[in-house]
């Protein structure tokens, strides 16, 4: 499903204070450009503050969150955001692979929440038609997902 065919998603009332990180990868800028409008509206409408930190490239995504919760700035969320375009060699099945489950690794472990905006695409197109500046994008999805999950964690107990 593309993101032209999913709904609007919906942001969840969350009671401030309310900070999240965005880790971007910024290879392909004007994607991941998007991707960020897409995020950074949805967490204003949410009230949420953010900081946003760009990395290297998809494979620093999850190092860098790493890097986050052991450093002293706290956050309640996290969004990972980048591209990822297939090329001619296995390269792109080894990024794809160890940048996704470096991700999850992460949010399971530490228990975090964390919205995923790393596309994984054959072609630029059909990153520019998941990274749409003027409408709700992955990077949206990514966001609200990142709430949806600080939501679901303070219902367990588990996030403050």
């Amino acid at each position: 499903m593309s993101t032209a065919d999913a709904p609007l998603p919906e942001i969840p009332h969350l009671d401030p204070p309310l900070r999240l990180l965005i880790v971007r990868a910024p290879y392909y800028r004007d994607i991941v450009e998007g991707l960020t409008r897409g995020a950074v509206t949805a967490l204003e409408k949410a009230g949420a503050d953010y900081d946003v930190v760009d990395v290297a490239g998809a494979y620093e995504l999850a190092q860098a969150i790493r890097l986050a919760l052991r450093g002293s700035r706290a956050y309640d969320g996290f969004i990972a955001l980048g591209c990822v375009v297939r090329g001619e060699t296995d390269h792109y099945t080894f990024i794809c692979d160890a940048a996704m489950n470096g991700l999850m690794h992460l949010s399971l472990t530490y228990g975090i929440a964390l919205g995923t905006g790393l596309l994984t695409v054959d072609t630029l197109e059909q990153a520019r038609a998941r990274a749409r500046p003027d409408a709700p994008n992955k990077g949206t999805e990514a966001a609200v997902a990142a709430l949806k999950q600080i939501a679901a964690g303070r219902f367990f107990g588990a996030l403050p």
